[in-house]
């Protein structure tokens, strides 16, 4: 069982802060995305606490090889999401204010990695959640990477109904034509 000490309860509660401010507006709104959002990264952010003290001390196990290709999917991933974003965040804005400005695009974005997937920013999130679980395996952890999950599955259907409210059929097309989280699979 690892330790915790004062610093880490401080840094968690830092940071647990951190997610309720950045999450303040979805959190009014039950059932909106950013409100399920907001739990997996808190859940997730338990998890870390869980598994810091193992991050990186066996690089040569296998569960910490794929916690390194996990890291460095869910960062590539990340990256893509934003440079498809990036150029339709410029235009007309989505009014909502439980929505971050970069989630305010008016128009569906539909090439990059999202041509192949509709939530590479959620899988990016999954892909982190299961890089971090794999640290150092065990009970808890399993636990806390399920209910990550299971909230990040959540977030995206909050999604993609309030997606199909907004853009309408366009949406529903787009879903038809593209995976949630995996080109192809899934």
């Amino acid at each position: 069982m690892p330790y915790f000490g004062s610093h880490d309860l401080i840094a968690f509660l830092l940071l647990s802060g951190l997610l309720v401010a950045v999450s303040h507006k979805p959190l009014r709104r039950p059932g909106s995305h950013g409100f399920y959002r907001y739990f997996a990264w808190q859940t997730m952010l338990v998890l870390i606490f869980l598994n810091r003290p193992e991050w990186g001390e066996h690089p040569e196990t296998l569960h910490q090889q794929v916690a390194t290709v996990l890291q460095i999917s869910s960062l590539v991933l990340l990256l893509a999401a934003l440079s498809g974003l990036l150029p339709a965040y410029g235009g007309k804005r989505r009014v909502d204010a439980t929505l971050y400005e970069f989630e305010k695009t008016s128009r569906l974005v539909s090439s990059g990695v999202f041509r192949y997937i509709r939530h590479p920013m959620y899988a990016s999130l999954l892909a982190l959640t299961w890089a971090v679980f794999c640290q150092d395996p065990s009970w808890p952890g399993l636990a806390l990477a399920g209910l990550a999950t299971a909230l990040l599955v959540r977030t995206t259907l909050a999604d993609e109904a309030e997606c199909l409210a907004y853009f309408g059929e366009e949406y529903r097309r787009y879903m038809q034509r593209t995976r949630r989280y995996l080109p192809f699979l899934l």
